[in-house]
């Protein structure tokens, strides 16, 4: 007889994410993702008491939050670099996108929000425009992956088009307008 991998809230996450990336988020159940883990679905409550909210909640924050990592280097540098990363991390998931830009969600995106202004301060920008410019960077990726998203699922692109160097071009220009 085979042992069971422990129901743990990692678990959860990881199976709900794979769930939403496979079958989208309107498939998602308390009931389905039971199924998928091999537990009833009130065995999830134990670990999420307050049910889809919390795990929407959790899926939210596994995904949007990615602060800027800590390191040296020329701060646009860095941002192009964890930039590239994010974008990367919101098309893996990008069932969880809707959630993201719809959902309020206190905190999933604080400490990403607050990384990013802080290496805009170091790279010489005043608190009030490196506020504005870390919500401004935040809005192009998020803005652009949905779209991106969108487009290739439809297949109703206007032109070819090479994502990753509208997304780099995109990006160059809004680091620019923020240098």
């Amino acid at each position: 007889m085979s042992q069971r991998e422990p129901l743990t809230r990692e678990r959860i996450i990881e199976t709900a994410l794979h769930l939403i990336d496979g079958q989208g988020l309107g498939r998602l159940t308390m009931r389905r993702l039971g199924d998928s883990l091999r537990v009833e679905a009130m065995a999830i409550y134990h670990h999420l008491p307050h049910g889809k909210e919390q795990l929407l909640e959790q899926l939210i924050a596994h995904v949007a939050a990615l602060p800027v990592p800590p390191g040296d280097g020329e701060p646009r540098e860095r941002l192009r670099s964890w930039a590239h990363a994010y974008r990367s991390r919101l098309l893996e998931h990008v069932g969880v996108m809707p959630l993201i830009v719809t959902r309020r969600s206190p905190g999933a995106l604080v400490t990403t929000t607050l990384s990013v202004r802080e290496l805009l301060r170091e790279s010489g920008l005043p608190e009030a425009e490196a506020s504005v410019g870390a919500h401004v960077l935040l809005g192009y990726l998020l803005g652009t992956v949905a779209l991106e998203a969108r487009e290739r699922a439809s297949g109703t692109t206007i032109d070819e088009v090479d994502w990753d160097q509208r997304f780099t071009a995109g990006l160059d220009r809004v680091l620019t307008g923020l240098a």
